[in-house]
């Protein structure tokens, strides 16, 4: 049976569209897909992200612990940073992409994704290293994310502004927001600038309905799942079991640069994935110039002949045209024409660069 989120009640008074999600309940939608997409390019959108997973580290060996079981080198960051990483298994495969929270030399916080938190757990609880004591913590933390040009300073109208987060990847630990108690992490899944607060998850309706009525006036609504997924493939954000799998390297993904092989102790994947040598198909974008939506699993073929398969694909809605993600042989080129089978009908598409969308920062 699927669980319910804090906010549940609050979606429902919202007109959110219900569906079961990673072993939760959530909305998928309110007003629709394409007009939260667009509020949160060109305003805020304020989404329920509760399901996601935490588990936090203390210990003399939190450190070594995490810097074992992650790709990225977490030595070198400081109180109050933020850091991605992937969890690899022993063969180079992906167990999980994930979000390192350095509190102090001796206490972090990893975020995890909804559909691997029991996985996650058990895997990270498997290698922990003496001296290191681990908790998950997801039922007591409520998610909630504000994204969007307006985010930050619609967040500034509920909490003082100097004391929120200014540098993109960094936390503030204690924020009173509303009059609650919130951690704030200069973090997203958007594409666009904005936030995350964690909190008790008693206050979450409270925080989620302070931040609405602040922003109502200037256009901050609720967003569900697909504007999300929508969102974030349009920014070129990978999605586990997607983008990534225990099938799909770090380097293949084309997220080389949040592996770090040369970090003294290395990590666990980091010797099989020096083995495999350069990757012989790579993560890339696809415009669609056919007529067609391609979705993920989709055969893609170059002068007729297999070159791989689509990971993701939907219509952009800020973009206005179809867009997919695929992971393809290595010589395949950006500018290259391409064909996707689409339910047995082949569409045209061109390889392009990632990311398809990216803000433009003040």
């Amino acid at each position: 049976m699927e669980k319910k989120t804090p906010l549940y009640e609050c979606h429902i008074a919202c007109g959110g569209k219900i569906v079961p999600f990673a072993g939760y309940l959530l909305p998928v939608q309110y007003t629709g897909v394409i007009a939260e997409h667009l509020a949160v390019r060109s305003k805020a959108g304020l989404f329920d992200v509760s399901h996601m997973g935490e588990v936090a580290f203390e210990g003399s060996g939190a450190l070594l612990t995490l810097q074992r079981l992650c790709t990225n080198d977490l030595a070198t960051m400081a109180d109050g940073q933020v850091r991605y990483a992937m969890m690899c298994y022993e063969d180079g495969g992906v167990v999980d992409d994930v979000l390192v929270y350095r509190h102090g030399a001796q206490r972090y916080l990893v975020v995890v994704n909804a559909a691997n938190r029991d996985k996650d757990v058990a895997w990270m609880r498997a290698h922990l290293l003496p001296d290191t004591a681990m908790a998950d913590v997801s039922d007591g933390t409520a998610q909630l994310a504000l994204q969007g040009p307006l985010a930050m300073q619609l967040l500034a109208r509920l909490a003082p502004d100097q004391s929120l987060p200014q540098k993109n990847y960094t936390f503030v630990p204690e924020v009173w927001v509303a009059g609650i108690r919130c951690l704030i992490s200069r973090t997203g899944y958007t594409g666009e600038d904005g936030v995350e607060l964690y909190c008790a998850p008693a206050e979450a309706p409270a925080l989620w309905n302070a931040l609405l009525e602040a922003g109502a006036a200037d256009g901050l609504v609720p967003c569900g799942l697909g504007a999300r997924d929508t969102l974030r493939l349009e920014a070129a954000m990978p999605l586990y079991g997607h983008e990534l799998s225990a099938d799909i390297t770090p380097l293949e993904a084309r997220l080389g640069i949040f592996v770090k092989p040369g970090k003294p102790g290395g990590f666990i994947g980091g010797e099989a994935l020096a083995a495999r040598g350069t990757p012989t198909r790579g993560r890339v974008g696809l415009r669609v110039t056919g007529r067609g939506i391609a979705r993920e699993d989709c055969p893609v073929y170059r002068d007729n002949q297999p070159a791989g398969r689509t990971t993701s694909g939907t219509h952009a809605p800020y973009l206005g045209y179809p867009i997919a993600m695929a992971l393809l042989d290595d010589d395949v080129p950006a500018g290259t024409m391409v064909e996707i089978d689409v339910r047995g009908r082949r569409v045209e598409a061109e390889v392009v660069p990632l990311p398809f969308y990216k803000r433009t920062k003040k």
